[in-house]
């Protein structure tokens, strides 16, 4: 370790992302040039281009897919109809994408590595198990959301349509919005239960 840090004594070749502090300290005690602060950084960038790439097309789709076109309210009504067999499913289906690419992204953040010490690959794994947990949870509570959100409770068309309506007037914005955020909330809740689980294991293991 200390013969690797004498070696490069005097070296000017410091680069943010390919020759940082990080990657030199794990050089000189294990012999591999690796930063995991950059690979998460990367990994957490790409996860979250992608989701919001499929977020956005999925409006696309619903846009598309039905038998009304576009982002009218009979428009979005028919398009998630059309991709998922029935409005609700429509949403399941679409949160689907976001969900995956998060949860690689979480899974490339997490994962194991025999080099690291068994508490961290402890927390790692239930991270990792985790994040797929906050997929599905984030799923039904986007479903849940829109049968409560709207004048018209539950998951009926009007139930369904008042309640995207709802949760996009949260931000100023109707129906099309509602979809956004509801197809995005699954790989949302998939990110932070994920992290979030894997910090706490972290903190319970070090008491």
């Amino acid at each position: 370790m200390v013969w690797r840090a004498e070696s490069r004594l005097g070296e000017d070749a410091y680069h943010l992302f390919d020759n940082n502090c990080e990657h030199f300290a794990t050089w000189c005690k294990t012999g591999v040039h690796a930063s995991e602060q950059v690979k998460n950084a990367g990994a957490v960038g790409a996860g979250a281009s992608g989701s919001g790439a499929a977020v956005a097309g999925s409006l696309g789709v619903v846009s598309a897919a039905g038998a009304a076109a576009g982002l009218s309210g009979a428009g979005i009504m028919s398009g998630l109809a059309a991709v998922g067999g029935s409005a609700v499913a429509g949403i399941g289906v679409l949160g689907a994408a976001p969900a995956a690419i998060t949860t690689l992204a979480m899974n490339q953040v997490l994962n194991d590595d025999e080099s690291l010490p068994d508490d961290e690959r402890e927390a790692r794994a239930v991270g990792r198990t985790m994040t797929t947990v906050g997929a599905v949870a984030g799923t039904a509570g986007a479903v849940g959301t829109v049968a409560a959100a709207g004048s018209v409770a539950g998951l009926s068309p009007a139930g369904i349509t008042s309640g995207l309506a709802a949760v996009g007037s949260t931000v100023g914005m109707g129906m099309a919005a509602g979809v956004a955020i509801t197809v995005a909330a699954p790989a949302a809740a998939a990110a932070a239960v994920g992290y979030g689980t894997y910090k706490f294991w972290k903190w319970i293991s070090e008491k």
